[in-house]
């Protein structure tokens, strides 16, 4: 007999009601109700701190057949604040294994809901964009309880999330120092003799980055979100790499103004994601919140120098203005599906960022280059 799990209600904040079980925690939890297209992953996406305060639904209807593992964790924990799938597998078969998906989520006093129908939820969601939501297994809890609850939990708008996931100290990066996640060693990087010592702001640092940083020869630090720029500048750095995270860049003012002081110290910076977006800021341009976001691991992206396309992964709500940028910055990338803005490249300076993340290897070898190019500007500068 098919497994069922106690029932549950999913609440929008526009008053919308969801049905479906909840097969993780019966925890009673608020966050923006987004939607991921990717078909895999879901493991990364639930570590990642950019999900930080997001109930994400997962277009993908099958989810949870290779379970949990070890080793493929972005972060030391479950960030994203809960999961919503079409149908969660009941049954685990992947040699890599430790423990299913929703004792996974019951582990860590996440919220998961299974049988909700994720295409119509996707597609209001599309129409009516990312909002506030709320997600209950508890019977006392009345559809319009949680809708009340959804409509007084704080919008991502303005919302500074970064100091929520960043580290509490620095620490110097130890694990994978043999670099980039590989079956088997095909055609090791030639490392520089004395490694680039790069600054890593952590405004949620994923994993996989770090690995890359490695494997291009950096020696990387990593700095909790608030670091001044005084106080990385003493470490005498060769670059500074500005992380992924979660939330409104526009409100991590403390990182926006220690980065303009790197930019005017002519420092090789590399940005990813929320960093793109607060070097965006630095530099003198404006952000705004998308509809619904860009997420999962299917989205065309334009080389504008190349004219090259690249199918990307991604995880944004928010995205650097165009036509906010001053004449010294160009843009370097371009999305084909609406044309917001996905690279940006300073034409005087060694700064570049992308908005994408191709440490999450939609391609296996395509993260490469940008590394390669940040490791290249530092040895041009050092």
């Amino acid at each position: 007999m098919t497994q069922t799990y106690p029932p549950a209600k999913l609440a929008l904040a526009d008053g919308t009601i969801f049905q479906g079980q909840s097969f993780g925690a019966p925890v009673t939890v608020t966050g923006e109700i987004v939607f991921n297209t990717s078909m895999t992953g879901y493991q990364e996406i639930l570590t990642d701190p950019s999900y930080c305060g997001q109930l994400v639904t997962m277009t993908c209807p099958h989810i949870g057949n290779v379970g949990i593992n070890h080793e493929d964790v972005e972060a030391l924990r479950p960030w994203a604040a809960g999961l919503i799938v079409r149908e969660v597998s009941r049954v685990v078969s992947n040699w890599r294994a430790r423990q299913s998906l929703p004792d996974y989520l019951q582990q860590n006093n996440l919220p998961g809901l299974t049988e909700v129908d994720t295409r119509a939820l996707v597609r209001h969601i599309r129409t009516q964009g990312a909002m506030m939501a709320a997600v209950s297994a508890d019977p006392k809890l009345s559809a319009a309880d949680l809708v009340d609850m959804a409509r007084v939990a704080p919008s991502m708008d303005g919302l500074d999330l970064v100091k929520v996931v960043t580290c509490p100290k620095p620490y110097h990066w130890a694990e994978g120092i043999e670099g980039a996640w590989s079956v088997e060693n095909i055609a090791p990087l030639t490392r520089p003799a004395k490694p680039y010592h790069v600054i890593a702001y952590d405004f949620g640092i994923k994993q996989n980055i770090l690995r890359w940083l490695v494997e291009v020869g950096c020696e990387v630090t990593i700095v909790p979100a608030t670091t001044t720029a005084a106080e990385v500048m003493a470490l005498h750095p060769d670059g500074i790499f500005l992380s992924n995270g979660p939330g409104d860049p526009a409100a991590v003012t403390y990182a926006i103004e220690a980065t303009r002081n790197f930019i005017a110290a002519d420092l090789p910076i590399f940005g990813i994601c929320l960093g793109h977006q607060i070097l965006g800021l630095a530099l003198g341009g404006s952000t705004h919140k998308l509809k619904f976001g860009h997420r999962g691991g299917n989205q065309p992206i334009r080389d504008e120098a190349s004219r090259a396309v690249s199918i990307t992964s991604h995880n944004h709500g928010f995205a650097v203005t165009a036509g906010s940028l001053p004449a010294a910055v160009e843009v370097s990338h371009i999305n084909l599906n609406d044309d917001c803005i996905e690279g940006l490249r300073h034409t005087t300076k060694p700064i570049f960022s992308i908005q994408y993340h191709p440490e999450a290897s939609p391609g296996p070898h395509d993260a490469l280059g940008f590394f390669r190019q940040f490791a290249t500007m530092m040895a041009k500068e050092g």
